[in-house]
């Protein structure tokens, strides 16, 4: 991912005679956040961008020449994917695709398989364990705190036929009984809701703002300004309001898992 604006930052802050922590100071932000930023793992805000710009006398350059909506899905997935792995807390929706962190291999290699253009061998198996690297923050000593609201289509769409959905599904019910998720699933019978659009991930962190990540098809944005993800984070409490309690959204993925063919 092309980093001109973090690397513009890095050379006026260093002109200016400012260390990270400095300019952090000046602008009314961590230094974490800045580094994040110099490093292109994150995009500020545009509140941010003018604090940034006040503290280095450069008019608006940084407010007015933020990166734009026009990078790829890849590029996007990437820095949130970086971000993940610092999160304190995580909030996942999935619309219709059991979400990164929670498919089994054999669930994943079944999503891959539908890639227009297809993906070779070789990128499926890079795929697959970035994935899988991406999962283990689950047993990390300190995890994070992992919501997952799963649309009840989530457990209804067979990818990779019943053998594969049953493992799945029975992945995530251990997953959430070990305490390493709270799992709730929004039923069919609510109706429209405010996520049904795309698939979101909302994330905190100990030193930074809060980031929301969402993707639909060939679209997907990383957003860090804090209106918006304000208003994410309301729109998936207000869906949280409607989904099953935890208890009975466990027993509906084991019942669901029996029909697909698994066995205790």
């Amino acid at each position: 991912m092309s980093n001109i604006y973090g690397e513009w930052l890095k050379d006026k802050r260093r002109a200016a005679g400012l260390t990270q922590q400095e300019l952090a100071d000046a602008a009314i932000m961590t230094r974490s956040h800045i580094a994040h930023i110099e490093a292109g793992r994150r995009i500020p805000s545009r509140e941010d961008a003018r604090r940034l710009d006040r503290a280095l006398g450069t008019g608006d350059v940084l407010s007015s020449f933020l990166p734009g909506d026009d990078a790829v899905v890849a590029d996007y997935f990437e820095a949130a994917r970086q971000l993940e792995q610092q999160a304190t807390e995580i909030r996942e929706f999935a619309i219709s695709l059991v979400p990164g962190i929670l498919q089994t291999e054999r669930y994943m290699r079944a999503v891959l398989s539908m890639a227009l253009p297809p993906w070779s061998d070789q990128e499926c198996d890079r795929i697959v364990v970035t994935r899988l690297e991406r999962a283990k923050i689950l047993t990390k000593p300190v995890a994070p705190v992992v919501w997952v609201l799963l649309d009840e289509g989530v457990l209804r769409r067979p990818v990779g036929g019943p053998d594969v959905m049953a493992d799945q599904l029975m992945h995530i019910v251990h997953s959430a009984e070990s305490g390493r998720i709270r799992l709730h699933v929004l039923p069919y019978d609510v109706g429209p809701h405010p996520l049904q659009q795309a698939m979101l991930t909302l994330m905190r962190f100990e030193d930074q703002p809060p980031a929301g990540y969402t993707e639909a098809v060939y679209a997907a944005k990383l957003h860090d300004s804090p209106p918006m993800v304000e208003r994410l984070h309301a729109a998936y409490d207000f869906a949280l309001g409607d989904a099953l309690p935890r208890k009975e959204s466990v027993a509906l993925l084991r019942a669901t898992a029996k029909e697909y063919g698994h066995h205790e």
